[in-house]
């Protein structure tokens, strides 16, 4: 297994490379507004397994607006963990739309005074455009016969999966482990102690969703990557014959959300393109898209098109864990929080026994 220095310096490096992915999003827009108008210019700040799902929805998106209204529109993307992201756009990253991984990471926007009360009203199904899931990805054939959560704290199992504090494809882990065991009836300690034993098989935490799947694809580190179920899809799609997928009987129901920044859009005057932009994730076509990529589209009819692609499992609400989405942040992401509890126990025990 990687060391803890060497974990550390790549953390270190990867956090450069983020930074540097936005700082050039950003000088696309600035260098821009030297030259004149960019009105017709808009930056979605996205999580990191977005990618190539808006390289399409900008394509399909701008190719529509400019036939119904002869006006050319330019979206620039910025992705990194959603945590992340957000607290870009709040040290000042001109978003003039957030697609990210968890609702209180744009309700960290909003507290800020930048996103607009009552924004999940402004778009249809709370400003929700599909779902998605924690699910597995094992090694070919699935040496350790990897099939449930109680599996993945077997002696000798490694898992992969992002810092929760940085990334929502962490926190959606953490939490759909500990749901795992009250959904089925445990108790909070007894999660608290799965969780634990969890972290114990945890080699090293990358920043984000995408740097887990280079750690787990490209580097071979681990026995299980715990990962959005779009990823898993785009994993074994690459690596065919190399990975599987497995589901678990029970996981999380993940509900990205996204929003306009209302101060952005203000300045820039922006919104209307925005507004128009968010609202195309909700028509057919992109919900097609949607699916296409991976995600569990709103629309009932185009979800059960790709049944296949995407099979009903047992979801859970965050609601079995927390008030909601913004309590489960505070709950267990928060400074001193449950999963720091947790980690700083791990640095003393590791620290005790060097």
């Amino acid at each position: 297994m990687r060391s803890r220095n060497s974990g550390l310096m790549r953390t270190l490096w990867l956090n450069a490379f983020a930074v540097a992915a936005v700082t050039i999003a950003i000088t696309l827009v600035v260098v821009k507004n030297t030259h004149g108008d960019t009105s017709n210019e808009l930056l979605n700040v996205s999580y990191d397994p977005t990618r190539e799902l808006f390289q399409d929805i900008n394509r399909q998106f701008s190719a529509q607006y400019a036939k119904q209204t002869g006006k050319k529109l330019t979206i620039q993307q910025s992705h990194g963990g959603s945590s992340r992201q957000a607290r870009a756009v709040i040290d000042g990253v001109p978003a003039d739309v957030v697609t990210l991984a968890l609702r209180s990471d744009v309700e960290a926007l909003h507290r800020r005074g930048l996103i607009a009360d009552g924004w999940e009203q402004r778009l249809p199904n709370n400003s929700e455009p599909f779902t998605s899931t924690i699910v597995f990805v094992v090694r070919k054939g699935n040496p350790r016969n990897i099939k449930d959560w109680p599996d993945l704290v077997r002696p000798g199992v490694f898992v992969i999966t992002p810092n929760p504090k940085t990334s929502g494809n962490g926190k959606l882990s953490v939490l759909a482990a500990w749901g795992s065991v009250v959904y089925r009836g445990g108790t909070e300690t007894e999660a608290l102690q799965y969780l634990k034993q969890l972290y114990q098989h945890v080699p090293v935490l990358d920043t984000g969703a995408r740097d887990a799947t280079n750690t787990f694809t490209q580097e071979k580190i681990g026995d299980v990557h715990l990962t959005w179920e779009n990823e898993a899809l785009l994993e074994t799609q690459e690596y065919r014959g190399d990975l599987e997928i497995v589901y678990p009987p029970v996981s999380i129901l993940a509900e990205p959300s996204v929003a306009w920044v209302d101060v952005n859009v203000a300045r820039r005057k922006t919104e209307t393109y925005a507004r128009a932009y968010l609202e195309f994730l909700f028509t057919d076509q992109a919900q097609e898209t949607i699916a296409q990529h991976g995600y569990r589209p709103i629309n009932p009819q185009i979800l059960k098109r790709y049944a296949n692609r995407l099979p009903q499992i047992d979801l859970f609400p965050v609601s079995i864990l927390a008030k909601n989405w913004d309590d489960a942040q505070q709950k267990f992401f928060a400074d001193a929080g449950i999963f720091d509890t947790i980690h700083r126990e791990q640095e003393k025990a590791g620290q005790a026994k060097q």
